[in-house]
């Protein structure tokens, strides 16, 4: 029996390719997206010619009841949901209102959990995607410009955590990915822009991880066998020195 699989932010960028990756495993991957329709089909029909099993769902997770109809429609239509990534995030965009990091890293993080929660089951896992500079926030500096993002990320982790008893009484997995800035995606652009010495000084420490690296983790995540909360890291191997 496939699996249900359901990924937030899922229409480009890590959330696509760790879609592709878990589509050509094997399961039926669920791509949300808030706006780009088009481009969430795409990313669907590209895993089906592939020999996949992928469909699209629209909704914005940081809107209370937009999150609670995209769980209600999954379930309508497939029945249960076996994996929930946590991939979407945000708050540096142009037009974002002060307390968007938040809402969306933190407290959409944990509602779409609970909303989960009463449907995933024993064994059913969530994974949480995060980055080093949020992780590691409370101990190392973080680039100029992302603190909004790290501080919102590193709240969501938390708050997530803090479930980690009702996961275990439910029977449910919980696993942290976490990884240094990842070649090619918006936010390296972004931070290359604001802070590009903090992007060189990552680079320093040796090659960063791919989209492709870190989306393949993201998919092993929903697989691997470890106790509730544990963190898989990728690259950043400097990182070790604050302490895991």
């Amino acid at each position: 029996m496939k699996r249900i699989v359901l990924i937030t932010g899922a229409s480009r960028g890590i959330g696509a390719e760790t879609a592709r990756v878990l589509g050509h495993r094997g399961d039926h991957v669920i791509v949300n997206y808030r706006e780009k329709r088009r481009r969430a089909e795409t990313i669907a029909a590209e895993i089906a010619a592939a020999g996949g099993s992928a469909s699209v769902a629209g909704a914005d997770i940081a809107d209370t009841d937009s999150a609670a109809g995209l769980i209600s429609a999954v379930i309508a239509e497939f029945g249960r949901l076996d994996v929930l990534i946590l991939n979407a995030s945000g708050g540096l965009e142009r037009d974002a209102a002060p307390d968007y990091a938040m809402r969306l890293n933190r407290d959409a993080q944990t509602r779409l959990a609970r909303l989960a929660v009463p449907h995933l089951p024993r064994g059913g896992r969530i994974v949480f995607v995060t980055s080093h500079q949020a992780h590691f926030s409370p101990t190392r500096p973080v680039p100029a410009g992302y603190e909004p993002i790290a501080a919102s990320k590193r709240a969501g982790e938390d708050g997530l955590r803090a479930m980690i008893p009702e996961f275990i009484s439910d029977g449910i997995d919980f696993t942290v990915v976490s990884g240094d800035m990842i070649d090619g995606t918006i936010i390296v652009r972004l931070l290359e822009r604001r802070d590009p010495g903090a992007v060189t000084a990552r680079r320093e420490h040796g090659e960063l991880p791919t989209v492709e690296e870190f989306a393949t983790a993201v998919a092993d995540a929903t697989t691997v066998i470890a106790a509730p909360g544990h963190t898989i890291y990728v690259g950043g191997k400097d990182f070790a020195t604050a302490g895991r």
